[in-house]
């Protein structure tokens, strides 16, 4: 065609076209090369770069590479000691308090306290007197106690009791105490005196001794 048309056809191939004689036989692809292979080089860093970010997809969880994740305060403490406290003390704080609301001898709740439950808030007696003081259930529900074994409740309405029978005794301990114990109805049918009960009297007795020793020893 070339001849035909009068174009003169170079000696030489064109540049970067193959003809047939021109394909690398077997003795040209073993043959050892002056310049290093690059695109096998650049064919094997493609693999590894591809395995490594897909270990970095299976180890990471998606929510993890979107948003790193927010640090949390936290606190620590230490408790380097532990002193108990006994039980006669447990509640002095709760005892003074109400000694200053109702203006009454903190000696005298602390006693009471003593005699009825022995400092045990949970305490509940066969006839369902209940707490640190031994309320019964019309005296809590007249004087609003939510919660009978509550230590502050209860130490609150027992004390509360304690100064109405002051005020109705005028200041009498042993009479005041006989009505906490046998009820001011009683006492009251004994023309104002402790009724010959035993349990009574001996209640009475017990509680005026805890007074005397705490001022003795010159506990509140």
């Amino acid at each position: 065609m070339a001849v035909e048309l009068g174009v003169s056809v170079p000696d030489h191939a064109a540049v970067g076209v193959r003809h047939a004689g021109d394909r690398r036989h077997g003795d040209r692809r073993n043959a050892d090369r002056p310049a290093p292979d690059r695109r096998r080089r650049d064919r094997r860093r493609r693999k590894l770069r591809g395995l490594l970010f897909s270990a970095l997809a299976l180890v990471l969880p998606h929510q993890a590479r979107l948003a790193l994740p927010r640090a949390i305060p936290t606190v620590s403490t230490t408790v380097n000691s532990f002193v108990a406290v006994p039980p006669q003390h447990a509640y002095d704080a709760i005892i003074h308090e109400a000694a200053d609301l109702y203006n009454i001898d903190a000696a005298l709740i602390r006693s009471v306290v003593q005699a009825e439950s022995s400092f045990n808030p949970l305490a509940l007696s066969r006839v369902g007197a209940m707490g640190l003081m031994q309320l019964m259930p019309d005296t809590a529900d007249a004087f609003d106690v939510k919660n009978p074994f509550d230590p502050r409740e209860n130490i609150m309405a027992g004390t509360r009791l304690l100064k109405e029978l002051l005020t109705m005794h005028h200041g009498n301990i042993p009479l005041t105490l006989a009505s906490y114990n046998a009820g001011s109805g009683v006492v009251a049918r004994y023309k104002n005196r402790v009724p010959p009960f035993k349990e009574t009297r001996n209640y009475v007795k017990r509680i005026t001794s805890l007074m005397a020793d705490a001022k003795n020893a010159g506990n509140d």
